[in-house]
Formats: structure tokens, C-alpha cells, sequence
């Protein structure tokens, strides 16, 4: 075994030695053809690349299939880049779509505000809410009206659709409005069909209560709510919402004025009724003093 490796070996070895040798001329030979400047030489050369090289397209198909690879690859780049595009402005259009919606809302609420049929002697103005008061303990919004607009204390806030609140302190370029769901506020109202009378008193929740109803048994979920006018301080059929339960059976009135979405009040110039001199009379008519026998009592 020993000597039949050292005789491969033996013979390997030459035969290695003999192949590189050839491959060396035969690249030499072929070098020095090639550098030839002659015209037959170059006739030659023309014959050998025309019948050689048709024959090694087999040879340039990785080479194609690799050229094609990367284009693809360079094209796919580009659609991902491409639908990265599209992503963002898709989330732009949706953002400006939430932007049309809101807009679409406001215009139809300012729509309401110019068409909707009030009492022929009724004026207004429209104020834009600047802020509210940010308290669950106190409910109100700031105008952008006041004094120089001619406003009074007592005047009705509408949002156009229902009744929000009146006015209860004026400065000379805004306005204080006291929502009707304050705890401070009481609005005497007329529940219809039935024609019971009420008070609307706010307890800081999204539902006031309906207090001080004669026969609450003639009142049915569903009623509808407007002013009565009872006071002269607001004027009589402003719509405040409907008659609403609670779980506890108490009636509440469920406000047709949308409160979580305060942008523009219409401000009542209620004429023709006593003025509030006192901001308080607003919210808690005055009471005629107590007899000093009661007083002492």
C-alpha cells in the first residue's frame, strides 16, 4: 500500500508540472496571437469570435439572471418606498377628512344659528366660547362678548338648538355664561304636552333635575322641556331637552344643547323685561323680607 501511494505520487507529480506548463504556452500562444497587428491575423480573430461567441450565451445567463435580480430588487425598493409614501399621505387624508367632518359640523351648527325661527321681538348676538371653567364644582364659559356688545346679565345662551346657559356676569369685551347643568342654576320650565310646570335645577351633572313637579304621573320619559318664562328674566318656549329617568326614578332632562362641544353661542337680547341688577337674582330670585315677628321666631 505504502508503495503504491509513492508511485501515484511519482506520476502526479509530472503530469501537474506537464498540464501547467501547456496552459501556460497555450496562454502565451494565445496572448501574442492576439497582439498580432496584422490584417490576415485580424480576418483570423474576426472568424474565431464569430463562431466562439454565439456559442457561450449559456455562459451569460448568470450573469444576465443576476443583472435581473438586482433591478427587481431596486424595483421593489422603490414600491416599498413607494407605499411608505402612500401610508403617510393616506394618514394625512384621514386627518384631513377628521378636519372636513369638523368643520362640515360647525358649518351646520352656524347654518342653525342663522335659520332657526325665534320670537320676532327676540335680537341676538353671537359670541365665540373662549374657554370654560375647567371646575366640576362650577360650570361655565367665557365669551368673547361683553359690555361693548351691548350684553346684560340674565340674557339666555342658546347653542342654536337648545337652551345652555344665561348670562351671569359681563366684562366690557366678555362675558360670563353659567350652564344650565350648575348647581347654582334653576330655570323654571313648562313640560309639554302635558303643561306641567318645573324647575330645571342643575346638580353638576350632564342630566339636570326636573324639581317641584305637581303631578309627576302626567309625565312620560320623552317629554319635551322648553322655558316657561316664569321670572321675566327668560323669555317663554326655549327649548332645554327632554324628560329623562335615572336608575334612581328620578326625572332629569336629557339637553338637546350638545355642552361637550361648546364653539358658538347665540346670546338672546331679551328686551321688554326687568333688568338684573344683581348677578345672585340670576340663579335665586329675590325673597321678600320676613316679617320681624318671623325673624324673631
Amino acid at each position: 500500500m505504502a508503495r503504491d501511494k509513492a508511485q501515484r505520487e511519482d506520476y502526479t507529480g509530472p503530469v501537474r508540472r506537464l498540464l501547467l506548463t501547456v496552459i501556460i504556452l497555450c496562454l502565451g500562444g494565445i496572448f501574442l496571437f492576439w497582439r498580432i497587428d496584422s490584417p490576415r491575423v485580424e480576418q483570423f480573430r474576426a472568424r474565431i469570435v464569430d463562431h466562439v461567441m454565439p456559442s457561450f450565451d449559456w455562459a451569460m445567463v448568470p450573469v444576465t439572471g443576476a443583472i435581473n435580480l438586482v433591478r427587481d430588487f431596486q424595483s421593489y425598493s422603490r414600491l416599498v418606498e413607494q407605499n411608505r409614501e402612500l401610508r403617510s399621505e393616506l394618514r394625512q387624508m384621514q386627518a384631513w377628512k377628521e378636519a372636513a367632518l369638523q368643520l362640515e359640523q360647525e358649518n351646520a351648527r352656524l347654518l342653525d344659528l342663522n335659520n332657526v325661527r325665534l320670537d320676532p321681538r327676540l335680537t341676538y348676538i353671537t359670541g365665540v366660547v373662549m374657554a370654560d371653567s375647567g371646575s366640576p364644582f362650577r360650570q361655565s364659559v367665557l365669551l368673547n362678548v361683553g359690555a361693548r356688545d351691548g350684553l346684560v346679565d340674565g340674557w339666555a345662551a342658546m347653542d342654536g338648538i337648545g337652551l345652555v346657559g344665561r348670562v351671569s356676569g359681563v366684562g366690557q369685551e366678555t362675558a360670563r355664561v353659567i350652564l344650565v347643568t350648575d348647581a347654582s342654576s334653576a330655570i323654571p320650565a313648562v313640560i309639554q304636552p302635558s303643561g306641567q310646570t318645573a324647575l330645571i335645577a342643575g346638580d353638576n351633572t350632564a342630566a339636570p333635575l326636573v324639581d317641584f313637579l305637581e303631578k309627576t304621573e302626567l309625565v312620560r320619559p320623552g317629554d319635551r322641556v322648553v322655558s316657561s318664562g316664569d321670572g321675566g328674566v327668560l323669555p317663554a318656549g326655549l327649548l332645554i331637552g327632554q324628560v329623562a329617568a335615572d336608575r334612581g326614578g328620578r326625572l332629569r332632562v336629557r339637553l338637546s344643547a350638545d355642552l361637550e362641544r361648546l364653539e358658538f353661542l347665540r346670546i338672546l337680547r331679551h328686551h321688554g323685561t326687568e333688568t338684573v341688577t344683581d348677578p345672585g337674582d340670576v340663579v335665586r330670585p329675590n325673597r321678600p323680607p320676613l316679617p320681624a315677628s318671623s325673624a324673631n321666631e
